[in-house]
């Protein structure tokens, strides 16, 4: 199976390079040719009309105005160029510009970034955590150091929102998640994390997450309000249960190749167009997300719980355990990189 998954990237890789991926690549300079233009690809990793899909959509935009027409970015969402793994894979290789790479997705690939996937890590404060993940010393410079070790360069940090939970069965507490089957994404913290609480976490590929809710191979899902509203998840599901106990992260990736190779001025629209995004991704994740809890409530009779703060308590608790399995499995540098950041958690939560 691993074999026939290789080779069908490789095909896909070959098709995206054959059809002119890089081919508009300027060699470094200080300044670039004001007549030249650029043909560059933007991968996500959800659908149309979701988050990342607004989000990449303000991205081009911005960037196109910036760029007086110059710079044209088509955006692939998952699914056209292969799934979320192969995407990241195909940024890697240089067979695309950009692409949205959640740690969720690449944890094998970057092991440490496996810390976005530790939970109640940030604040429950959203302006907060768009501080932390601005400013962060350990994000910024020594987990994204990581990330171009493996040929990913991370051009900036956000999160779609908080993560709650959809289950055949309450799950207000700890306890009553034993043996429960909890499709996660293929990373070995989320499977951790739940772990912790003695669920049985099942990974599974997003497309096919309804089916098995329906059919019952899984019993419960976690992403963002946006996300479950979207793939209708609160269908075949008789609990939402909102602890928000971590951030579903992701981040805006380029190949550091393609970047290093274009004209200092190209590089500092880029940068810009990244700062100048941050506030749209917590935007448009407060928006989509408020609007689509009201959409379930409409929709459907799913019973909707709210963890009281002594269910909160008990979690926490409970959750300690995923810390050390993370620490175990990152070594020292990974270690290093989650201690700062706890520190520098909680110097902005402390303000």
């Amino acid at each position: 199976m691993k074999k026939i998954i290789s080779i069908s990237l490789t095909f896909v890789l070959v098709m995206v390079l054959l059809a002119g991926c890089g081919g508009d690549k300027a060699p470094a300079a200080t300044e670039g040719d004001a007549e030249q233009t650029y043909n560059w690809r933007f991968a996500h990793e959800e659908n149309n009309g979701s988050i990342q899909d607004v989000y990449v959509k303000e991205f081009v935009r911005i960037l196109n105005e910036k760029s007086d027409g110059r710079i044209n970015i088509d955006i692939f969402p998952v699914g056209q160029i292969g799934d979320a793994t192969q995407q990241a894979e195909l940024l890697q290789n240089g067979g695309l510009e950009f692409a949205m790479v959640s740690p969720g997705n690449t944890g094998t690939i970057v092991p440490e970034n496996q810390l976005f996937s530790l939970h109640f890590l940030f604040s429950e404060d959203m302006e907060k955590n768009k501080e932390i993940f601005k400013t962060s010393k350990a994000l910024n410079e020594d987990l994204t150091a990581m990330y171009l070790d493996k040929n990913i360069k991370v051009l900036s940090y956000w999160t779609e929102g908080t993560m709650e939970w959809t289950t055949s069965k309450p799950v207000n507490t700890p306890e009553l998640w034993e043996g429960l089957k909890m499709r996660t994404m293929p990373s070995p913290m989320i499977v951790a994390s739940y772990e912790a609480y003695g669920a049985n976490p099942t990974p599974l590929p997003y497309m096919e997450v309804y089916s098995g809710l329906q059919l019952n191979m899984i019993e419960g899902e976690e992403n963002p309000l946006s996300a479950i509203e979207e793939m209708k998840f609160y269908e075949v599901q008789d609990y939402l249960t909102l602890a928000s106990a971590n951030l579903y992260v992701t981040t805006t990736a380029c190949n550091p190749a393609f970047f290093d190779g274009l004209p200092a001025d190209i590089q500092q629209m880029i940068l810009e167009t990244v700062e100048e995004t941050r506030d749209i991704s917590f935007q448009a994740q407060a928006d989509l997300n408020g609007g689509a809890l009201e959409k379930i409530k409409e929709d459907s009779d799913i019973e909707i719980v709210t963890i009281t703060e002594e269910e909160r308590a008990q979690f926490k608790e409970a959750s300690k355990s995923a810390y050390d399995v993370y620490k175990n499995m990152v070594g020292e540098k990974g270690a290093a990189i989650l201690d700062k950041l706890m520190e520098e958690v909680a110097v902005i939560e402390a303000k």
